[in-house]
């Protein structure tokens, strides 16, 4: 298969400017039954533009296993954070999917983008 992959830009879209990692644990559920909570970690997709423009980004990734389930954090981030040196952070909370006959919430800011890289934008 001989693709030139050079822009990255096979769909005629923007190419992507960044992402973000993230990480966190979710809060503990069952605090009467099971008590526990559970981890998580990923990279949010490509920086979606919005109308002021800020942008956010999608995510979506699983827990790690307790007993006998595990649960998807699948969020959008809210807009950029300014963070100083032209860097940002994203914040995210809400709850996961039901599992075991139980959710989690969460709340977390993700990893600042990019962070021993050129400053390329100042979002």
């Amino acid at each position: 298969m001989n693709q030139n992959r050079s822009n990255c830009n096979q769909y005629n879209r923007d190419p992507q400017t960044h992402d973000h990692e993230f990480e966190g644990s979710v809060k503990i559920a069952q605090a009467n039954q099971d008590p526990h909570n559970h981890r998580f970690a990923g990279v949010t997709g490509e920086a979606i533009p919005i109308q002021n423009g800020s942008h956010f980004h999608m995510l979506s990734t699983n827990t790690d296993f307790y007993e006998d389930h595990f649960h998807m954090v699948v969020d959008r981030t809210g807009p950029a954070i300014q963070v100083g040196d032209g860097r940002h952070v994203h914040f995210a909370s809400g709850q996961t999917t039901v599992n075991d006959g139980h959710r989690h919430e969460f709340m977390f800011a993700t990893l600042i983008e990019d962070p021993i890289g050129d400053i390329k934008c100042r979002c």
